[in-house]
């Protein structure tokens, strides 16, 4: 009796977990449970999860990569600052970011795999340089259209170009009744659960996150795909970043620093998603979720920002618990 119980915590614990939240902010705030909060909280989660989601890529492989915020950072910095200050086409200013958090992806693998170092000292590594570069490409300026800027040749200039409407639409428009960034968020969940669930390139990650030996044996190139999951990690973190700037109609340099925990937050909770015990997109949605619920709930109780970190760490301690049992049963 208590192996089912306990199988059937790990199974769903983490789902009914987020179903209590939302009944008991539900009792105590009204319209907790609305169409329109909701919404808003998916609305919220849509960055974090589109960047979760490819530390969870990372994760698959038994990878480790703490530059996913820098990347972003970097990359929708590099986008508002292509179209704000060199009138780039937001598809060619989009192309280029994305390349260039490819490009950071495959320089931690490189690191990794030939030089033997750790994943999470050359991520840390990585992270630092992107956000040097960050600041050294903005001058510490949040970037937005026909922003005053200083010239370097003195005094002060204005930007020529403008964040385009249609780039803005991404983060800022609706199709129907669903706003764009949610309508991005469960594409890219989809399309990445599909990538790791139903094809030889997703099974081969996930065989050698669980054992690289054996992998090795079987004739999997370990290293290939090694550097496969941090390009790929390093592209969405890119794609959040880009998604970020265009729901906030500028790039705040500062933005993506803080999402670092909650991103690896999402990506742990949701191993222990129905009962699945390893890295997965629909898991770290689910987890991305929690967090945001909570998030949503604890500021409309008034809850100072400092305390919500407690009731975060809490979570993830609970969602560890869960996926262990996950591991046993």
């Amino acid at each position: 009796m208590n192996s089912k119980i306990i199988k059937f915590v790990s199974n769903y614990g983490t789902i009914l977990a987020l179903l209590v939240l939302m009944l008991i902010f539900g009792i105590m705030i009204p319209n907790f449970i609305s169409l329109g909060n909701i919404t808003d909280i998916l609305r919220s989660v849509s960055v974090i999860t589109v960047i979760a989601v490819g530390f969870t890529v990372a994760l698959s492989a038994n990878a480790f990569n703490l530059a996913i915020t820098g990347i972003a950072g970097l990359c929708g910095a590099l986008t508002a600052g292509l179209m704000v200050w060199n009138l780039f086409n937001p598809i060619i200013a989009i192309l280029i970011s994305v390349g260039v958090g490819t490009l950071f992806g495959f320089l931690i693998a490189l690191f990794v795999i030939y030089f033997k170092v750790d994943d999470l000292l050359a991520s840390l590594g990585v992270m630092f340089i992107t956000q040097g570069l960050t600041l050294t490409y903005t001058g510490g300026l949040n970037i937005y259209s026909k922003m005053i800027k200083p010239s370097p040749t003195g005094g002060f200039v204005t930007a020529p170009g403008i964040i385009p409407n249609a780039f803005l639409f991404l983060g800022q428009g609706n199709i129907g009744f669903l706003p764009m960034p949610i309508i991005i968020m469960f594409a890219i969940v989809l399309i990445i659960h599909i990538f790791l669930n139903n094809t030889r390139y997703g099974r081969n990650l996930y065989s050698i996150g669980g054992n690289p030996e054996a992998s090795y044996l079987a004739g999997i190139p370990v290293n290939l795909y090694k550097i496969l999951a941090h390009s790929l990690c390093g592209a969405l973190a890119a794609m959040g970043g880009i998604l970020l700037v265009s729901r906030l109609g500028s790039a705040q340099i500062a933005e993506t620093q803080t999402m670092l925990l909650d991103c690896v937050a999402a990506s742990y909770i949701g191993i222990s998603v129905l009962g699945l015990g390893k890295p997965n997109p629909f898991g770290t949605f689910i987890g991305a979720t929690l967090v945001g619920v909570m998030i949503n709930g604890l500021t409309m109780l008034g809850v100072s920002y400092t305390m919500q970190d407690i009731f975060k760490g809490i979570i993830l301690l609970a969602a560890l618990t869960i996926s262990r049992f996950t591991s046993k049963y």
